[in-house]
Formats: structure tokens, C-alpha cells, sequence
């Protein structure tokens, strides 16, 4: 079965450039066309596409989605580096997550300095605090 490119975008939920731009940076290898140029895609190419759309979802860059794809080809002796990048980017959204929870913290704070604040608020005022200030403002 030939999908076009209308097809894909629905499918898998890609917009026609970006799947143009996976093709013109070898994500995607180059698309059968009809003779007036028309991309068709077939299953493989379907296939591709849900793998990248999916480590996309995981947070892995386009460049390490394309060593994905080229460890896809031979699993069994890419599973060491597979291990390896998966594990390098668990670590980063655990630091991330870590982030996001001080932030929810500082943000958690803000709100109830403002709900508790007769004057002004806080809010405003942090966020106003240049970094420079921040040195200063416990001393």
C-alpha cells in the first residue's frame, strides 16, 4: 500500500514539512514518486516514521534518533549502545525533572506570598530581581 503525503500527515500526525525535512536530512530515505514528483510512501516508511515520532516523544534529539535508526537495523549487536544512550538520556530527564520539581517549588511559594501580601506582590517583585541583585538580597 502508497500513502501520500496527506495520508502520512493524518496517520501519524507529521506536518508535510517535517516530514519533507526528515527526508532532506536522511531520517527518512529518499520517498518513491510518481512521475510528477508526488512522494509515496509505503509501509516501511510508515513504520520509520511511528519509531521517530516515538523516540521524538522520549526526547531524544533528531541526531540520536538517526543512531536509533541505524542501531534499528541490527538490534542484537547495537544493544550495548542502545543501553548506553537510553541510559544518558534517562539521566537527562531525571535532571529535568529535578528542575521542574524546584521550580514548581518557587512557584508554589510565589502564589502563597502573594495570596498571604497586603502590599504589592511578591510575584511582580521576584521576578523583577536581576541575578546580580539576587547575591545581594541575602546579605
Amino acid at each position: 500500500m502508497h500513502y501520500r503525503i496527506g495520508d502520512i500527515t493524518r496517520i501519524i500526525g507529521l506536518s508535510a514539512d517535517t516530514l519533507r525535512y526528515y527526508e532532506k536530512i536522511d531520517l527518512l530515505p529518499p520517498v518513491n514518486r510518481t512521475t510528477s514528483g508526488i512522494r509515496l510512501y509505503n509501509e516501511s516508511d510508515l513504520s520509520r516514521l511511528r519509531f521517530i515520532r516515538r523516540a521524538k516523544s522520549m526526547s531524544f534529539t533528531l541526531t540520536e534518533i538517526a543512531r536509533l535508526l541505524e542501531m534499528r537495523e541490527d538490534p542484537q549487536h547495537a544493544r550495548d549502545e542502545v543501553r548506553e544512550l537510553t541510559k544518558r538520556k534517562l539521566e537527562e530527564v531525571e535532571s529535568h525533572m529535578e528542575e521542574l520539581g524546584t521550580l514548581r517549588n518557587e512557584l508554589t511559594l510565589l502564589i502563597n506570598l502573594c495570596r498571604g501580601s497586603n502590599a504589592g506582590c511578591p510575584i511582580i517583585e521576584d521576578l523583577d530581581i536581576h541575578p546580580e541583585q539576587e547575591k545581594h538580597k541575602g546579605s
